[in-house]
Order: C-alpha cells, then structure tokens, then sequence
C-alpha cells in the first residue's frame, strides 16, 4: 500500500519559514514526479512547485517562484518545500503528491497559517 505523509505545517508569522516534508512508504520517490499542491479555505486546490524524476527539473508557481524550493532526499525517500518569506496568503492546506503514468497518489495534508 502506497502512503505519502505530510509533516512541518505550523503556525508563523509573515516573514518566517518553514520546512515541508512528504514522506512515502510503497514507493520509492525518485521514480515519481513528486508535487505540492495547496488549498485555502474556499478555494480550488493549486499546484505550488513539482520536481520531475526524470532529471530533477524544478517548477514554480509565480505566487512563490523565489521563496519556495523543493528537494529531493533520496537517502530519506522524502521531497522538501523549504519555504521562505511566507506570506498571510500563502496560508492553506499543503498537500503532497505522487504521480506516473496512471499512478496518482495524495497525502492527507499539513496545515500551514501565516499571521501577519
């Protein structure tokens, strides 16, 4: 059985950081194109930046190009968003996801709130 889980939400204030893990158990992180994803309250759910397993690239959003990195840890089967300089807006719902071909798996998400 495949299982993603998200940890490092939390509460910051504006300006702060914090660190998001995804860990995975059934499958091995670097055969998938690993995302993040986020959905505030009332809101439809958004990609936030993705690593590909091909060759590592990297995407950004625009709302968070600059502030957000995302990493792989191959010893640790686990993806990363660092993310600097939050904002109030940046506060959602941020969820981990698996993909490959018709593969698609989703974590159970990590709540993170940025007060200004």
């Amino acid at each position: 059985e495949v299982q993603l889980v998200e940890s490092g939400g939390g509460l910051v204030q504006a300006g702060g950081s914090l660190r998001l893990s995804c860990a995975a158990s059934g499958i091995t992180f670097d055969n998938y194109n690993i995302a993040w994803f986020r959905q505030a309250p009332g809101k439809e759910r958004k990609g936030v930046s993705r690593i590909s397993s091909s060759d590592g690239s990297t995407y950004y959003a625009d709302s968070v190009k600059g502030r957000f990195t995302i990493s792989r840890d191959f010893a640790k089967n686990t993806v990363n968003l660092q993310m600097n300089s939050l904002k109030p807006e940046d506060t959602a719902v941020y969820y981990c996801n698996a993909r490959r071909e018709l593969f698609d798996s989703w974590g159970q998400g990590t709540q993170v709130t940025v007060s200004s």
